[in-house]
């Protein structure tokens, strides 16, 4: 009897590339039906509570980024980097997989490069316009890389590649049929135009910052607000909205319904993580994306750039979200032409069976 497949996942240090890997182990399961995974990521990162939340094992290597002064962590990456490659040959002579597969992040990089020393074979995701380090790195050694994006044969090898967009969570896309129930979930009237503030699941200062500031001019131009604080500034903007009208506003830290959420948005702000605009792409939403600037190679300006040269996202930079911001989302919300333009060239950007494409090239490399 023929044993099920055995595939490694790897990579992690933020969600933006966990949910990919979670996303691309469920679709293996879903084309397999029986299949072994096991994914590795670095000690003390949130995927080794992430994956194991999912219903996967997890191992985790001695690894970290280079932080950009210096630090005595530092000084301990070239020792770390040995003893993750030491770390990886020992997992992989134990779990013997068929497939390595990285998603980028700090676990990726020992990982993928010992499994393509020992001719596993090999593939890595990259989720953004603009490569990663790791996944630069690793283009040469690896068999397969699977994109997001048009044009990546500018950071890796043409033959190798393969466009298969980013793979996003389940319930994102629902159907008009759900929009009354949509903004009753809000709370919110369906014949007024909405916007929806997204920063992730921390948040983003600098868009909570503008929302604030524009609440008032949102109330006269009667749009209505779908604000995620994120959890570190809910509390804050509480108290700073104390005595405001904000009978137009449904404002919390996390929002458990994101499919509502982009069914009621007319228009939404978001950052331009990858993640965040693979989803946009898939529901179709006209956007007006702040990059943030505090990410490495400034890759999410990159991203949001991928979009606004094809019409189909605004942008405004970080620094200048304060005076422009508001009154851009204003504008858009106004200009119903505009929005068409923009949903239809987003939409069609999208990827909307990305996780299962991927799996189905991790497979095509089983021997």
């Amino acid at each position: 009897m023929k044993r099920p497949y055995r595939i490694m996942i790897s990579g992690g240090g933020t969600g933006g590339h966990i949910f990919p890997a979670i996303s691309i182990a469920q679709a293996l399961q879903h084309l397999l039906g029986e299949v072994e995974l096991l994914f590795v990521g670095a000690q003390g990162r949130m995927e080794m509570k992430k994956v194991p939340e999912a219903g996967f094992e997890i191992r985790g290597l001695w690894i970290s980024g280079l932080q950009r002064k210096l630090t005595f962590d530092n000084l301990l990456f070239p020792v770390r980097v040995v003893y993750s490659i030491i770390q990886s040959r020992q997992l992989i002579r134990q779990f013997r997989p068929d497939v390595v597969v990285g998603v980028g992040g700090f676990a990726s990089g020992p990982l993928l490069f010992t499994a393509a020393k020992m001719q596993v074979p090999t593939l890595i995701q990259e989720q953004n316009s603009y490569a990663g380090l790791t996944n630069k790195w690793l283009a040469s050694r690896v068999r397969r890389i699977c994109v997001a994006h048009d044009g990546m044969e500018k950071y890796f090898p043409a033959r190798k590649i393969a466009v298969t967009g980013n793979p996003v969570r389940g319930g994102l896309k629902l159907g008009q049929e759900k929009r009354e129930e949509a903004f009753r979930y809000f709370n919110l009237d369906p014949t007024i135009p909405t916007l929806l503030v997204i920063g992730g699941s921390l948040g983003a200062r600098t868009l909570n910052e503008s929302v604030l500031s524009g609440v008032g001019l949102l109330r006269e131009a009667g749009i209505q607000v779908i604000w995620q604080t994120g959890g570190y500034y809910l509390e804050e903007m509480k108290q700073r909205t104390a005595g405001m009208d904000l009978s137009h506003v449904w404002l919390r830290d996390f929002i458990s319904e994101m499919g509502f959420a982009y069914l009621a948005a007319d228009v939404v702000i978001s950052r331009a993580g990858a993640l965040s605009l693979a989803e946009l792409m898939l529901t179709g939403r006209p956007s007006v994306l702040v990059p943030s600037p505090n990410v490495a190679e400034d890759h999410q300006t990159k991203n949001a750039m991928a979009l606004v040269e094809r019409k189909a996202a605004v942008m405004i930079v970080d620094k200048e979200a304060g005076e422009k911001l508001v009154a851009t989302a204003i504008a858009l919300l106004s200009d119903r032409a505009q929005q068409k333009i923009l949903r239809e060239n987003i939409a069609a950007m999208a990827h909307p069976h990305a996780a299962i494409d991927i799996a189905k090239e991790v497979i095509g490399l089983v021997a």
